[in-house]
């Protein structure tokens, strides 16, 4: 489930001024580029959010949905994720502390209700696009989740790349043996990784208002990659046609 509407996300973000895409924008284009996202919806209050919840089905992830808060766990005092929600009682009562903290703040925000993934069966990897004012469209791949600032471990190419050009960005990695079954565990699906990268890049090649993509983790296994987060940001659209 989505709250999809068939607008494009980019046109609606020009429309109101702003440069930063919601994470539910965010996803909608990735689903367009062929990337499998959490299956959310977003809601405009508490009662909405627990419906919500309700067509996604239990246990879910609620955060706060405004381009205004990139950072969601850090937002009002962690009142911006809240995960493992099990019960409609326990959406509302989160929805409405995100509402609490969005009045107090003057931020406009409404609810973003998603699946709960398991994080533990599997490995959470970053993926990226960024525009370079010298290269052009660029990809990136590494160890993702919390770890992503720590070891800044990452592979990068120029975009467009296909599965093999992707796979070896990933493959160069320190932490590419976590992928291949790292003390018995289950090897993750490398090329639905690698097929995330070429995605992405070619997201960036294709839409040239795009400057950056921030998927954040995304959740690799056996079974293949899911983008668990993401952030797409544009530019200013000045001196360009859209």
């Amino acid at each position: 489930m989505t709250d999809d509407t068939g607008s494009d996300p980019i046109a609606t973000a020009r429309e109101e001024g702003r440069t930063t895409l919601t994470e539910a924008e965010s996803k909608s284009l990735l689903r367009e580029a062929g990337v499998e996202t959490t299956a959310f919806a977003v809601a405009a209050d508490a009662d909405g959010a627990a419906a919500a919840a309700e067509t996604v089905g239990f246990p879910v992830v609620l955060k706060v949905s405004s381009p205004a808060v990139t950072h969601k766990s850090e937002w009002g005092g962690g009142a911006g994720v809240a995960v493992g929600l099990e019960t409609a009682e326990a959406v509302r009562g989160a929805a409405e502390r995100v509402l609490t903290e969005a009045e107090a703040a003057g931020v406009e925000a409404d609810l973003l209700v998603e699946e709960l993934r398991d994080t533990d069966g599997g490995t959470e990897v970053i993926v990226g696009g960024l525009r370079d004012p010298s290269f052009g469209p660029v990809v990136l791949a590494g160890l993702g989740g919390v770890f992503a600032e720590v070891f800044e471990d990452t592979g990068h190419r120029l975009a467009p790349v296909d599965r093999a050009e992707a796979r070896a960005a990933i493959e160069e990695l320190q932490a590419a043996e976590l992928l291949g079954g790292y003390r018995g565990g289950d090897a993750a699906d490398v090329d639905a990784l690698a097929d995330v990268v070429a995605a992405v890049g070619d997201l960036v090649v294709a839409r040239e208002a795009v400057v950056e993509v921030d998927v954040n983790p995304v959740l690799v296994t056996g079974e293949g990659a899911v983008a668990l987060d993401a952030l797409v940001v544009l530019d200013d659209g000045e001196g360009r046609d859209e």
